[in-house]
């Protein structure tokens, strides 16, 4: 899909810059946002232009990718009375890029499909920072022969891009991977508040264990900002939560026992509670301290 007519619908904090992206690589980008004015914003810094409706961005494009809040957003903006899916051509394909459950992205599918439309959920991770420098990982469900189509264009802002399996593969995988951050922030809380009850000095313990078997993304990124109490930055609480209650659904549905993910929920509504609410998860160590 080079040089492809792309639309991008949400430009959050990680829809944006990977429109931005695409628009670098020579894409001709349209843009959609509930905001108005974030669009024209984008289309200021970054060429293109803005619609006014994901169906009216979506005319005539030959992929469109969305990047949204939740379950809802993704049913308004892919299938609301002016979504996407009805203003796409037969064959053409839908990048769901929000972090949602599968049972949505299933709900999409089928929907697309049943208008020839190709659809893909995609969710990322990598954060704010994987967005802006053009390094997310992407996990993808869907048909392998829309992946490949797609897998080009998704690939302008990722590091990897994997598909995992058919529909809702994609959401599932993502699933997976906020179940393991949710308990590797805790415990490297409790380590490192252990560290500064026990007198060591906290840096220099993270440069060691850094280089060993605890070592983690986590750690390397958010260590020592969490020794300096610094937490306004990063992948808000909200959001953690709002992935987190996914999660703990899709458990109840197959099965898989989640313990620690729902005490770390739970634990991060105490600091929802206390204002932090937009801190960056690593904010759970303050609960510790305090």
């Amino acid at each position: 899909m080079a040089s492809s007519k792309v639309a991008f619908l949400g430009l959050g904090v990680m829809g944006s810059p990977m429109a931005g992206h695409l628009a670098r690589a020579g894409h001709s980008v349209t843009v959609y946002n509930r905001t108005a004015a974030k669009a024209a914003q984008w289309v200021e810094k970054n060429g293109g232009r803005s619609a006014a409706s994901p169906a009216a961005a979506a005319t005539g494009a030959d992929i469109v990718l969305m990047c949204v809040g939740n379950d809802a957003d993704v049913r308004a903006v892919a299938l609301g009375a002016d979504g996407a899916v009805a203003a796409m051509k037969s064959g053409t394909i839908l990048v769901d890029h929000t972090t949602a459950s599968a049972s949505v992205a299933r709900e999409v599918y089928a929907a697309a499909k049943a208008r020839g439309v190709r659809f893909l959920d995609a969710p990322v991770s990598g954060g704010q920072a994987g967005a802006e420098n053009g390094k997310l990982t992407i996990m993808v469900g869907g048909d392998a022969d829309a992946f490949a189509l797609a897998e080009p264009v998704l690939a302008v802002y990722a590091k990897a891009v994997t598909l995992m399996g058919g529909s809702g593969a994609g959401q599932l995988t993502k699933m997976v991977n906020q179940i393991c951050i949710a308990g590797l922030v805790q415990g490297l809380s409790e380590g490192l508040n252990f560290a500064a009850k026990a007198g060591l000095d906290v840096e220099r313990v993270l440069d060691v264990i850094g280089k060993g078997a605890a070592q983690s993304w986590q750690m390397d990124n958010r260590g020592k900002t969490m020794a300096a109490d610094q937490f306004n930055f990063g992948f808000a609480v909200d959001w953690m939560r709002k992935d987190l209650a996914i999660c703990l659904a899709e458990g109840r549905n197959n099965g898989a026992a989640l313990p620690v993910s729902a005490i770390v929920d739970q634990f991060y509504a105490r600091v929802q509670a206390r204002g932090g609410g937009r801190w960056d998860t690593s904010s759970l160590i303050r609960l510790l301290r305090d």
